[in-house]
Formats: C-alpha cells, structure tokens, sequence
C-alpha cells in the first residue's frame, strides 16, 4: 500500500511529501491523520530543525476529498463525532503554526480548501508563479477549517479573509505574492530548490532562538498588551543568551567566521 505522506531528513529539514497525486493530494482519513501524527512528532524531535511541506506530482493539496466525501459508505457519523474527528486532525495546521521551529510550504500547484489552509499555516510559503490558489469552501457549501480563516485574518486582514472566503475567487501564486498572501511567487520548475534553499538555510540556524521569535510574534498577533510582549521579550531574549549558538554566534563575530549553529 503506497504511503499517503512521505517523509524525509535533510540535515535537519523534516521534508513532508503529501502522496496522492492521482487525486491531486485530496486528504482523505490516512493523509489527515498521517499529517496531524508527523507535525505533532517533528515539533517535539529535537533532530527536525525546520519543516518543509509539499505535494506530490503537480498540486500541492486540493482540501477534502471531495469525490469519496460523495461517494460516502457505511454508517453516517453523528454530529458530535464528526466535530470531535475534525477537530483532531486539524491539529496539523495548530503544529505547523506553533511549533518553536521554522515552516516552509512548497507550492508546487494547486492549492484549495484546506490544502490552502495547511500552506497558510507555515511561516512561510514558496508558490508557483502559475498555481492556482483558492478558499473554495463555499462553492461545496462548507464553510471552512484547518485554520484558514484565522490565518488569513492575520496575514492579509478581516476584509480581505471575508472577500476570499465569501467569494472564493481564485489567485495565481503570482497574485497571491502581490497581496502578501504567500512570501513569493517563482517559476513552476524553481519552488521546490528555492523552498529547498530556504529550508537548509534555516535548518542550519539558532533553533531554539526561532522558535522564541515564534512565540513573541505570536503572542502579539494574538492582541497582547504591550507589557505582556516586553516581558516576554525580556524573558525569551534572556533566556537565548544562555544557549550554546549565541555564545557561538559571538564567538564568530569577534573572530569574523560564520557561526555554525547546533540548534541549542
């Protein structure tokens, strides 16, 4: 049986393959929960540095499957199971966001529905100048999950969440990257070398001080006060002196090197 997500190491990039790519990476029950199991153990492996996540063949991830939703078998669940299961494998876009590492999506086509909602979960998004890039929720009368419209909110604003998931109107990598929607837009045969490239990069960084970077970031998206954001910036800052990359980092710097950081 063909694994439903592949993974692989890189130097301390956990790269996370979606593997269907006869139905365009749909996610159906094995690749949700394939996902919300590998997110959940690469934000605790202190070997996994920095994730990268893409999709087989030529989409990224079209959302549900929307095809098997129809074709349905078996006994229907009841409301309260069907809340209780999404809502656990949604957990993959809360473990892209929150961990205290870097995340990368490699939008190599396609990308809807929640498939789109993973991708905004990530720190950042590298896109094919001509993928195709939409909510589409409400044009399969559903109204949305995996974080997308919390995500969108905070990366573009309310009135722009509300337009592309209302409407569903669909954007090119190129359009996206033009409203802020994905961190940039490249050639088709290039996103997978530059989300590559961006993953060593960061791979190879000070872990433990990105994730506290993470954190302070997060806790001001979330409305924080300014004391509340001073005292964890002082706590964070403070507690990054201690580790050993940033007495390696000053160390390069008076001896004018490179730091080469161990992600501790």
């Amino acid at each position: 049986m063909t694994e439903t997500l592949l993974r692989e190491m890189r130097d301390g990039l956990l790269i996370l393959t979606m593997n269907r790519p006869e139905r365009r990476n749909a996610m159906n029950p094995d690749l949700t929960a394939a996902l919300r199991d590998a997110t959940a153990e690469a934000a605790e492996d202190p070997a996994v540095r920095a994730v990268l996540l893409t999709g087989a063949g030529d989409a990224f991830c079209v959302g549900g499957d929307v095809k098997a939703m129809n074709e349905g078998s078996g006994r229907a669940p009841s409301l309260g199971e069907r809340i209780h299961s999404l809502r656990d494998r949604m957990n993959s876009s809360r473990y892209l966001h929150e961990m205290a590492k870097p995340t990368i999506a490699a939008i190599n086509g396609p990308a809807a529905g929640a498939g789109l909602s993973l991708a905004l979960a990530c720190d950042f998004r590298v896109c094919a100048s001509t993928a195709k890039l939409t909510t589409a929720f409400a044009k399969v009368g559903l109204s949305g999950d995996y974080g997308g419209t919390y995500f969108l909110s905070q990366i573009l604003s309310p009135a722009k969440a509300r337009e592309l998931y209302l409407l569903s109107p669909v954007l090119t990598g190129e359009e996206a990257a033009a409203i802020g929607m994905v961190t940039k837009s490249v050639a088709p045969e290039a996103v997978m070398d530059e989300a590559l490239a961006m993953g060593a990069s960061l791979a190879a960084g000070p872990t433990v001080t990105l994730g506290k970077i993470k954190r302070n970031l997060a806790l001001a998206a979330a409305g924080a006060g300014l004391n509340a954001c001073f005292d964890s910036e002082a706590r964070n800052h403070s507690e990054c002196g201690y580790t050993e990359d940033h007495k390696e980092a000053a160390a390069a710097f008076v001896e004018k090197r490179r730091p080469v950081f161990v992600g501790r």
